[in-house]
């Protein structure tokens, strides 16, 4: 499917549900839905999707950028804002108007709906696209294997760099330089390096402090490759590990690859994440796993389906999420080994392909 063709898909779906819902327009607030709708990947836009035609708004610093890049609609350029354009009258919005309310600020819905009073209807919609993001196509899967494929080498390139002289800093520092160096826009999020007792910590920000022999390191990061991003976590020594963090390190990439060779198509993804929650229960271990067992990634790093205990979603083919199961015992160590998977009609696939085996530095 050529990249073009899938906005035309990307609007058929959206016209679908549209309709569907009796909306003759629909205000899109969300910059990830901007461009996975039309290309435009700027940091300042909105889009109007009406059943006949779609415009995107954006001001004059984006004029050259979003004629290069914004497919399935028409670009508008205004000085005074998407609210005076609306104002303006040159836009048939017809009687009722979705506007995506779980992206917008209170200033700016209070502000549409009063200059739409007594014209239009303006009715929120909430989680309106996730259903259809959900679903990658192929354009979109290659994208995401390359920057799986890039964060894999970066962390090839990392972990040497590991030593008693070095700091989580400075390896953070170091992902992020390689991400680039290699052809990321950008690190997908803050890359976590977590040494020691911070490693107990799921979302530790990297210090000062210096590795330390016989700690555990946790290393969770990924980057976006033309929109798209990678997430992994691997979490390795420096030196020797303890028999008790060696015992839990086995638990959790045991539970790991669990959750892999159990996804199926049709499930719920909270039975999934019962699945490998119950297994590190048994194990005994069960109120040191906090968290979801992971969440959907895509032109977010974090997006739909969670794949938590209250996760509702259906597993579907072509969804592409994260497994990333843990251990965290406060004030001693934690464990993390997270994979992004893509759901076949036979099971979940890696997209990640780096050992799971302990590496000890």
């Amino acid at each position: 499917m050529q990249l073009n063709s899938s906005r035309e898909v990307a609007r058929r779906l959206v016209l679908e549900k549209m309709m569907s819902r009796a909306l003759d327009a629909c205000i899109v607030t969300d910059l990830s839905v901007i461009r996975w709708m039309t290309g435009f990947s700027g940091s300042s836009a909105r889009l109007l999707v009406t059943r006949e035609r779609s415009w995107l708004f954006t001001d004059f610093r984006y004029r050259e950028q979003a004629a290069r890049e914004v497919e399935a609609a028409e670009t508008v350029i205004t000085a005074e804002g998407f609210s005076s354009e609306l104002l303006s009258g040159r836009f048939p919005l017809g009687k009722i108007v979705g506007l995506q309310s779980d992206n917008v600020t209170w200033h700016e819905a209070t502000r549409i709906v009063e200059l739409l009073h007594g014209r239009q209807i303006v009715v929120p919609v909430d989680s309106f696209f996730d259903e259809f993001r959900m679903l990658k196509h192929e354009i979109e899967l290659a994208r995401m294997r390359k920057a799986a494929e890039i964060s894999e080498e970066v962390l090839k390139g990392v972990l040497p760099l590991i030593s008693t002289s070095t700091t989580e800093l400075d390896i953070a520092a170091e992902i992020s330089f390689q991400h680039r160096k290699l052809g990321a826009e950008k690190d997908s999020f803050d890359p976590i390096v977590a040494s020691g007792p911070r490693s107990a910590m799921p979302h530790a920000r990297p210090t000062s402090a210096f590795f330390k022999p016989s700690e555990l390191i946790v290393i969770d990061m990924g980057c976006v490759y033309e929109g798209y991003a990678s997430d992994q976590t691997r979490t390795v020594v420096l030196g020797r590990l303890p028999d008790e963090a060696r015992a839990v390190y086995s638990i959790v990439r045991e539970a790991n690859e669990l959750g892999i060779a159990s996804a199926r198509c049709g499930m719920t993804a909270s039975e999934l994440d019962g699945i490998v929650r119950g297994y590190i229960a048994v194990r005994g271990y069960g109120e040191a796993f906090g968290h979801g067992l992971g969440h959907g990634v895509g032109l977010d790093v974090h997006e739909e389906p969670r794949i938590s205990p209250k996760g509702e979603h259906l597993l579907q083919e072509k969804m592409v999420f994260t497994i990333e199961p843990g251990i965290y015992l406060e004030g001693k160590f934690g464990v993390r080994i997270e994979d992004t998977v893509l759901m076949g009609p036979d099971g979940a696939t890696p997209l990640q392909r780096f050992t799971k085996e302990l590496i000890e530095l």
